[in-house]
Formats: structure tokens, C-alpha cells, sequence
């Protein structure tokens, strides 16, 4: 039997964590351990009820960032973790997520993780909405990131699997041996500079360089409620720069052309305020 951890990090995400639980506790394979790591919500006391629970652990941190808030969850794992499921609390896998991913690595050695389809989710009504939130993460000619197929609506599209450049770390299901060789230094598997944003693409970009594979599988299905998907508009300035800077970072990371897509876009952001 293989032990499976996963890593949810919250801020501000109560309204949501009772249903990502729950769609982990309807898992035909459940998880060994479900760690939950607050990063600086306004108010966590919510988040004790939670320790009660088989197999949860809870651990409070400051505003500390999404990379760190994994980091310190990862920390936290037995040596005898086989499989790691980075998820976000706002994303419900359905029951036979954690199988199928299981199957699907045993079965390939050379995979190091996997994403899956996934679906809007309105969380206004409490209903799917139809529409794709990501069937795996793409770059642009120009060196834009994005999630493929996002905001259409869902016809059953892109239903093969397929080696994809990232994954979406909303779900990421991993392989820790993969996870430990690939890390930046023992327990470190997001790199920290990142605080939000592009942290996902940053370790994806790093598991192929060490000639793992990163697979989409289509019959894997999570709903994500992505809810800072709205117009560009109307999102906060410093949410805008943050994610630009994120961008900038990446490319310095990994240096490339595409560099000059990132720096101009980092200024259009700050000093024009697109």
C-alpha cells in the first residue's frame, strides 16, 4: 500500500477547506496524512477544528508565502511518503484522482508528476461552471506562461494524455523520490524567493531538467475555483506586481530571451499600471 501525503496551504481559505477535505476523505485511496499549513490568515482559529481529524495535521505560520508555506508542510513528512499531492484548498479532486494518479506513476518510472483536468468551479452557486481551468500549463512564443484552455467551455478537449511543460499547481501529484533529488537543498522544494505566483512553473522547469517527465492526464479531474481569476481590471495593483515580478524572477531563475518579455511587462506593471 503506498503512503500518500498531501500539502494544502491556506490564507484566508476556511470558506473552502471543508470541501477540499471532504473531497479528500471521498478518495477510493485516501491519503496517510493531510497537512495543512496557515500562512498568516486573518483569523486561523477556525482551522483547530481541523486537528481533531485522522491523519490531519495543523501548523500556523506568518504571512510567509505560498513557497515556504509548502516547504515548511514538506518538512513535516515521514521518510516513508512515496507520493506527494500539492493542492490548493480551493480545488475538490473527484474520488478517483489519487488512484488514477497512483496507477499512472507505478506504472512510469520516468514520471516524476502528474496534473490532471481541471474544471471551474462557482463558487457562488456551489456548482461546476462548465468551463476548463487548465489542461496543463503552456508557454507562448513570446514567453508567456498560462494555463491551456482556461475560460472555455468544457467539450471534452485535449482528452489524450500527454507530456506537458508544467503542471498546475493547484493539483500536482508527485513522486517524492523526484521531489528529493530535484529539491534545492534537503526539505526545500519551492524555491522561497518566490512568495506567490509562478512558483509551480519554477520547480516544473526544474523536474525536466533532471529528466523527469511532467504528464497530463485527462481522466484525472479536480474542480478548482480559481478565485483570482477575474478581469485585469478590476485585480489590485499590488496583486498585478506581484505576479509580475514573479514572471521576472522566473527568468532570471532560468535565464532565456524571454527575458525581455518579463522585464517589460514587470514595467508596464509598475510604472504604467496595465
Amino acid at each position: 500500500m503506498s503512503n500518500i501525503a498531501v500539502i494544502i496551504v491556506t490564507h484566508n481559505s476556511q470558506p473552502l477547506l471543508d470541501l477540499c477535505l471532504a473531497s479528500l476523505l471521498d478518495q477510493t485511496v485516501k491519503p496517510h496524512t493531510i497537512v495543512l499549513v496557515d500562512s498568516g490568515s486573518d483569523d486561523s482559529g477556525e482551522l483547530q477544528k481541523y486537528e481533531n481529524e485522522d491523519g490531519v495535521t495543523v501548523h500556523l505560520a506568518d504571512n510567509i508565502g505560498f513557497s515556504q508555506a509548502n516547504n515548511r508542510g514538506y518538512a513535516t513528512l515521514a521518510q516513508s511518503s512515496d507520493f506527494v499531492l500539492f493542492l490548493n484548498p480551493d480545488c475538490f479532486p473527484m474520488p478517483e484522482a489519487i488512484a488514477r494518479c497512483i496507477d499512472f506513476l507505478k506504472n512510469n518510472p520516468k514520471v516524476g508528476c502528474v496534473s490532471g483536468r481541471l474544471l471551474g468551479f462557482d463558487t457562488a452557486t456551489g456548482q461546476a461552471s462548465g468551463t476548463i481551468d487548465s489542461t496543463g500549463v503552456f508557454r507562448k512564443w513570446y514567453g508567456c506562461w498560462y494555463d491551456r484552455d482556461q475560460g472555455k467551455m468544457n467539450i471534452g478537449q485535449h482528452a489524450i494524455q500527454e507530456d506537458v511543460p508544467a503542471g498546475c499547481g493547484a493539483f500536482l501529484f508527485c513522486r517524492k523520490t523526484m521531489l528529493e533529488q530535484v529539491a534545492l537543498k534537503k526539505g526545500v522544494i519551492f524555491d522561497p524567493d518566490f512568495f506567490l505566483y509562478k512558483e509551480d512553473i519554477e520547480l516544473c522547469l526544474r523536474i525536466r531538467k533532471a529528466g523527469w517527465r511532467i504528464v497530463y492526464l485527462p481522466e484525472v479531474i479536480a474542480f478548482h475555483c480559481r478565485g483570482w481569476q477575474q478581469k485585469r481590471s478590476t485585480i489590485p495593483q499590488q496583486q498585478r506586481l506581484t505576479a509580475a515580478r514573479s514572471e521576472l524572477l522566473l527568468y532570471r531563475k532560468h535565464p532565456s530571451p524571454y527575458m525581455i518579455w518579463a522585464l517589460g511587462k514587470y514595467l508596464l506593471v509598475r510604472w504604467f499600471r496595465v
